[in-house]
């Protein structure tokens, strides 16, 4: 089976932060069906190029390698911090828009959930929940890192931004990939589902033994926007995962528009977040 992909391993910088502003608008509050359709390739040339390598490329065969190769957690040990740092290591000096840090954007999205008063584990949540975009650092490139995720294994629902991209992908005419519940049951569960990889999937399972269930499905499926935005994908879900998505949800729009350009001041912040971390975590966990 060959893997192998033609897009550059682009580093992380100004095109992640064209993506983040793709999402802030795409999924804005209130937004028409009007406005949602301007997302085309003449509007967004970079993002649609994006979605034509995600597309193209992301197949159930694809996916299955990706998962053995990372989801076994051999990358090393690491803190949580030694972690945000390698992280840090992103940061395209290039981009004359923002001088944030990874790790000060992190800060941003779990700080805003510190005022609204949520638990200590949905903060965790908010700032953990992109560290799994290191995998940029192993080598992947950016369109196998980040943007909307979805099954594979089954048909691509039209509510997944630029459908017809999949065209190229050589599960769109397979004779069971292509169909509705694909290698699937009705409403098996999106634990028995394989999502397109990318840092959802990958920081899931760095987590998944140590925060509880509405956080794992926070990481899991934040960038599953066909599903909890859209409604689709509704005949592979449990009703426990219709219920677990309400968690989704509410995360979301910190994901979303949490971020500025204040700079959190990390001198004072770095007490409070080493205890949370120490709470939840042992010293080193494997990436």
């Amino acid at each position: 089976m060959n893997t192998t992909t033609t897009a550059p391993n682009a580093p992380l910088g100004r095109d992640m932060e064209e993506w983040d502003e793709f999402l802030q608008g795409r999924y804005k509050e209130g937004k028409s069906e009007e406005e949602f359709r301007v997302y085309d390739e003449h509007a967004n040339p970079g993002v649609a190029e994006f979605y034509r390598l995600n597309h193209q490329h992301q197949s159930f065969d694809y996916v299955m390698a990706k998962e053995k190769e990372y989801f076994g957690l051999s990358k090393g040990m690491k803190t949580i911090w030694e972690a945000a740092e390698f992280l840090n290591t992103l940061v395209d000096d290039s981009d004359p828009d923002t001088d944030l840090t990874q790790i000060e954007h992190l800060l941003q999205t779990s700080e805003a959930m510190r005022r609204d008063g949520h638990p200590r584990w949905f903060v965790l949540t908010g700032f953990v929940h992109d560290l799994g975009k290191v995998l940029c650092l192993y080598g992947e490139p950016q369109w196998g890192v980040v943007g909307d995720t979805f099954p594979v294994g089954c048909a691509y629902s039209d509510q997944i931004v630029f459908p017809e991209y999949f065209k190229a992908n050589p599960d769109y005419n397979h004779p069971v990939y292509s169909t509705k519940y694909g290698i699937y049951e009705p409403n098996c569960g999106l634990d028995k589902v394989h999502m397109s990889f990318g840092h959802d999937g990958y920081i899931y399972e760095v987590m998944k033994n140590y925060l509880p269930e509405e956080a794992l499905y926070m990481l899991r499926y934040h960038s599953f926007y066909a599903a909890h935005k859209h409604g689709a994908y509704r005949h592979l879900m449990s009703d426990h995962d219709v219920k677990m998505f309400e968690w989704v949800n509410k995360f979301n729009p910190y994901d979303l528009y949490s971020k500025g350009h204040t700079k959190p001041n990390m001198q004072e912040l770095k007490p409070y977040y080493d205890d949370l971390f120490a709470e939840f975590f042992p010293e080193k966990i494997a990436w």
